[in-house]
């Protein structure tokens, strides 16, 4: 039972990282953070386990007397290792995230400059400094960062024509595909409107069926019907 217990506990970790890498509206810089803070937490769940198994509360019912945690340990340094093969070679740096979310805190400019540089081959190093030196100065796009969501600062708010360097690296790096749930989900209502009471179905209808499954905007009906306008026969 101690097992049992156990894997409850560890199971119910990995179930609760599933569940937030995953929707539509998360870009690759919310994934990372989530997966390193994960990251953090086996070296707390590790270090709990040679103590008062705080994180393990099935565990901790069925502890009696002395007891054999070199399993449960072993367990957790292979989560540990199978992270760190997946995650710790990602070019995705804390610089470049912080860049995203908040690049006021950003501190060594000259590390930035490096770390965007190895991402992306083609950014230049010294505007990408003194962009951020500008943009930093700037008190009006502060206050915009402590309010504003990542995504409407980068595309709407912070100018392109002032900051073109990082405008262009934060596009690049907000557009990227962080995970595969956008093409599951795509293929996942697919395979619903092609079933087998559908069969004639034309590629286009299917196209067309897809677009309005899958596209977030909503249509206003009432002004649309407040548009239109009634034809009388005569």
């Amino acid at each position: 039972m101690d097992l049992v217990a156990f894997l409850v506990d560890i199971t119910g970790n990995l179930n609760e990282l599933n569940l937030k890498l995953q929707g539509q509206k998360n870009s690759v810089c919310d994934l990372m953070k989530t997966a390193r803070s994960f990251q953090m937490k086996l070296d707390i769940f590790k270090e709990d386990l040679q103590g008062e198994c705080e994180h393990f509360p099935q565990k901790r019912e069925q502890i009696q007397g002395e007891r054999d945690i070199s399993p449960y340990v072993g367990f957790i340094d292979k989560l540990i290792g199978n992270f760190c093969q997946r995650f710790d070679g990602f070019n995705l740096g804390h610089q470049l995230l912080l860049l995203i979310e908040n690049p006021f805190l950003i501190r060594e400019i000259r590390g930035f400059s490096k770390e965007v540089t190895q991402t992306f081959k083609w950014a230049h190093p010294g505007s990408l400094q003194l962009e951020l030196t500008d943009l930093q100065a700037d008190v009006s796009l502060r206050a915009h960062f402590e309010r504003t969501d990542s995504a409407t600062l980068w595309l709407q708010i912070v100018p392109e024509m002032m900051f073109p360097g990082l405008t262009k690296v934060a596009l690049h790096t907000l557009t990227m595909f962080g995970s595969t749930y956008s093409c599951e989900t795509a293929f996942s209502t697919m395979n619903i409107i092609k079933t087998k009471y559908c069969s004639r179905l034309t590629n286009e209808h299917l196209h067309m069926s897809m677009r309005m499954a899958l596209t977030p905007f909503k249509p206003r009906f009432k002004l649309l019907v407040g548009q239109s306008h009634a034809h009388f026969s005569h």
